[in-house]
C-alpha cells in the first residue's frame, strides 16, 4: 500500500516549526542580553519580558509536539485530523502579540500625548487577539484538514488585525520621532538610527502577517501559509527584545558623538542648531565649553524625564531606568578681561 502524500501539507508546517526554533535560539540569547546589560530596568519590564520568554518557550514545546504527533506517531497514516496541539498555536501567537502592541501604542501614547492613534492601534490588536482565540476555538471544534477553508474568517481577522496593528505602530513611530528632529547632528544621528530599526522591525511582521494571510487565502487546501505563521510570534519578541538591547549601543552612540561634537565645534551656540558651523574664520576667545556640562535631549519641560530608546521617545516616570540621552551642549560666554595698558613717554622733560 502506497504512502500518502503528506508533503504538500506537513512540509510547510516543517520547515515552519524550523523557522521558529532558531527564532528560539536567537531570543534566548537577546533574553540573556537584556538582564546582563539592564539589571536595574523596572520590576515591570523584567516580569514583561519574563512571561513572553515562558510563552515563547511553550510556543516552541507545542510547535515540536504537534509536528511529533503526525510525522512519527502517526506515521504513514492519511493527515486526516487536526494534531492534537494545533490549536494552541493562534492561542499562543495572540498572547504574545497583543500584549507587545498594546505596549506599543502606551508609549506611543507617551510620546504624541494624543489617545486617537493609540487606541485605534489597541482595538485593532484586540480585534487581532479575539480572531485568533477564534481560531484556535474553530480548530477545535472542525478537527479535521478538510474543513481549513471554514476558517477563513476567523483567521481573516486575526491575520489582518496582527497586519493592521503593526502598520499603525511603525508608521506612528517613524512620524512621531521624525517630529523630534532638533536640527543637531548628535542628536538627529540618533533618532535617525531608531527610525531605521523601528522601521526594520515592524516592516518584517507586516510582511509575514501579509504573506500569511494571501497564501492562507489563495491556497486554502495547502498549509503554505505556515511557513509565516509558525514564525509569527517569534518574530515578535525578538523584535521587541531587540529594541530593548539596543539602548546601550544608542547611550554610547550619543555620548561619544556629543564629546567629540563639543571639541570640534567649540563655538556652536546651544539654541542655534541651524547655524552654520563655519560662519566665523576666527574663532571667539571670549566663549569657554563648561568642561562639566551636562547633555540631555529637551522635551517638554515637565512632561518627559529623559529619552526611551525602546521606541524613541521621551517617557514620563523618573522610575524608568530604560533610557537614552542625546546631547546639548551647554556653554558659558564670559567677557575677556582688560588688559592694563600702560602709557610711558620717552620725553625727556616729562620725567
Amino acid at each position: 500500500m502506497a504512502l500518502p502524500n503528506v508533503q504538500p501539507l506537513y512540509g510547510p508546517m516543517l520547515i515552519g516549526v524550523f523557522i521558529n526554533m532558531i527564532l528560539y535560539g536567537v531570543l534566548v540569547s537577546q533574553f540573556l542580553t537584556y538582564f546582563k546589560l539592564y539589571p536595574r530596568d523596572a520590576a515591570w519590564m523584567k516580569i514583561f519580558v519574563v512571561c513572553l520568554f515562558i510563552l515563547e518557550t511553550a510556543n516552541t514545546g507545542f510547535d515540536i509536539a504537534f509536528m511529533y504527533q503526525p510525522l512519527i506517531l502517526e506515521y504513514g497514516q492519511a493527515p486526516v485530523f487536526f494534531p492534537t496541539f494545533f490549536l494552541t498555536e493562534p492561542l499562543l501567537i495572540v498572547a504574545i502579540s497583543t500584549p507587545i502592541q498594546l505596549f506599543f501604542a502606551w508609549r506611543i501614547r507617551s510620546l504624541t500625548k494624543s489617545y486617537w492613534i493609540p487606541s485605534i492601534i489597541a482595538v485593532v490588536g484586540l480585534a487581532s487577539f479575539a480572531g485568533g482565540i477564534w481560531t484556535g476555538i474553530e480548530i477545535h471544534l472542525l478537527k479535521t484538514f478538510a474543513n481549513k477553508p471554514k476558517l477563513h474568517h476567523p483567521a481573516l481577522l486575526w491575520f489582518l488585525g496582527s497586519c493592521v496593528a503593526d502598520l499603525l505602530i511603525t508608521v506612528s513611530l517613524v512620524f512621531s520621532l521624525t517630529r523630534r528632529k532638533t536640527g543637531f547632528e548628535v542628536t538627529d544621528s540618533v533618532i535617525d538610527k531608531i527610525i531605521r530599526m523601528t522601521i526594520q522591525t515592524g516592516a518584517i511582521t507586516a510582511v509575514f502577517s501579509i504573506l500569511d494571510v494571501l497564501c492562507f487565502m489563495i491556497l486554502p487546501h495547502m498549509a503554505v501559509n505556515f511557513v509565516w505563521d509558525l514564525a509569527l510570534s517569534k518574530l515578535y519578541t525578538n523584535c521587541l527584545m531587540s529594541t530593548l538591547n539596543s539602548r546601550q549601543s544608542l547611550n554610547h552612540a550619543s555620548a561619544s558623538g556629543a564629546a567629540s561634537e563639543a571639541r570640534r565645534n567649540p563655538n556652536i551656540g546651544p539654541t542655534s542648531p541651524t547655524r552654520s558651523r563655519h560662519d566665523s574664520a576666527f574663532p571667539d576667545p571670549a566663549r569657554h565649553m563648561n568642561p562639566s556640562a551636562i547633555y540631555e535631549l529637551e522635551t517638554q519641560k515637565g512632561a518627559y524625564d529623559s529619552y526611551d530608546a525602546e521606541s524613541g521617545f521621551a517617557r514620563s516616570s523618573p522610575r524608568d531606568e530604560f533610557g537614552i540621552q542625546v546631547t546639548k551642549v551647554v556653554e558659558h560666554v564670559r567677557d575677556p578681561a582688560p588688559s592694563p595698558y600702560i602709557v610711558q613717554s620717552s620725553h625727556p622733560y616729562t620725567q
